[in-house]
């Protein structure tokens, strides 16, 4: 029989990071030692008194559907952490709790963007961005930056990729894959070129936010007064909390944008788990504080993996403010050929550490950056060092 597939899915890209950790259990399973370096989980545990919360909820039997766009007293935490963690006041009637982050960024594209509209996306940037546009008949404008500007696109670099067609800004803070953050000032400075262009909408995407280890404040788009109607704040539970498979994320929003996200839900999935939801109300009432001991430990973490792969000829990294990757660039090692593999650009280096490193890691291509590689840190100490060694190895 032939491809009955639409177009629109022949035409999206499988996510890198999951396609990479996809092949290293393929490895495992076969009886390889691979070590995983390649997907963005927290390797901690959910916090006991999160857990307490969702084994409270089964208790107290919730069990049914819930609202769409979330229960009213996680819409009222998600208010309450936005205005103490960001200076921002939201209302219920611009929230919308979704099943996971992953999925708010999907619903805000399909509800935004029409066929042809231009979504810019400073690269490096998050490896869904691109296909989530293109789902939504958008077409992805990347701004290529560098490790010599920490991977932060400027005003000018902005003010040159606007056309009639430019319909939105995306972008994340701290970055995944790049670790940078862009200050206040930064931001102002985007914003500036932002006001000439009133059509343009921001999605921010802050999910890493407390994962920060103190060198730039954050700071949020929607900050600032002239921004706040024009921008969407992206957040989720599952990185700074260790909630990755509990799939609650958010938007703060401006109102007829959060009703269309709540419209378009409730034809998709509608409402996210009514379990997972009782436990955020928990994780997000309480202060960042009591998560504070995973960013002091990966904050060692940075310093550690940065220090061994700066002992590598050929690697060149930044040092992250935030989130817990590094992102090399590696494009040192493209023409060469390694054992017997010619590298040709950074999809050639993953896949050769993997397969003669056994270390998994995820090419700078699939975001947006080809001379780059992602390393995640999320990963104890004897792994990293392990891992480090490996490659160091199969470089020599």
């Amino acid at each position: 029989m032939s491809n009955q597939l639409s177009d629109r899915i022949n035409s999206v890209t499988p996510s890198a990071t999951l396609e990479m950790a996809a092949k290293a259990r393929e490895l495992r399973a076969a009886g390889k030692d691979i070590i995983g370096l390649s997907l963005g989980e927290p390797d901690f545990n959910t916090p006991d008194y999160i857990k307490d919360a969702a084994i409270q909820a089964v208790n107290d039997d919730y069990n049914s559907y819930t609202p769409v766009d979330g229960y009213v007293d996680l819409k009222d935490a998600i208010i309450t952490k936005f205005k103490r963690d960001n200076g921002l006041t939201y209302d219920r009637s611009q929230l919308v709790v979704s099943t996971g982050a992953k999925q708010a960024l999907y619903n805000v594209a399909q509800v935004v963007l029409n066929d042809g509209d231009e979504v810019i996306l400073p690269c490096p940037y998050w490896v869904s961005y691109s296909d989530i546009v293109k789902l939504a008949g958008g077409v992805p404008v990347e701004v290529a930056t560098s490790i010599d500007t920490d991977f932060k696109m400027t005003p000018a670099q902005l003010e040159a990729e606007i056309t009639p067609k430019t319909k939105m800004l995306w972008y994340s803070s701290p970055c995944n894959p790049s670790g940078s953050i862009y200050s206040q000032e930064e931001l102002r400075a985007l914003a500036d070129i932002l006001q000439k262009h009133p059509q343009i909408i921001v999605v921010s995407d802050e999910i890493y936010e407390h994962i920060n280890y103190g060198v730039t404040t954050h700071a949020s788009m929607a900050g600032f007064d002239d921004m706040y109607d024009r921008t969407v704040t992206v957040n989720g539970v599952a990185k700074a909390f260790a909630m990755t498979g509990w799939r609650i994320g958010y938007i703060g929003a401006p109102t007829y944008i959060a009703r269309a996200c709540n419209k378009l839900q409730g034809q998709v999935t509608s409402g996210a788990n009514c379990i997972a939801q009782r436990a955020v109300i928990m994780a997000l009432t309480e202060s960042p504080r009591r998560v504070q001991f995973m960013v002091d430990e990966f904050k060692g973490r940075r310093t550690l993996i940065l220090e061994l792969l700066n002992s590598i000829e050929g690697f060149k990294s930044n040092e992250p403010e935030g989130a817990f990757y590094v992102f090399p660039d590696i494009k040192a090692y493209f023409g060469k050929t390694l054992n017997g593999t010619t590298i040709n650009n950074a999809s050639d280096f993953a896949m050769y550490l993997l397969e003669n490193a056994n270390v998994a890691t995820v090419t700078g291509d699939a975001f947006g950056n080809p001379d780059c590689i992602r390393i995640s840190y999320a990963a104890s100490e004897k792994e990293i060092r392990e891992a480090v060694s490996r490659i160091k190895k199969a470089l020599a």
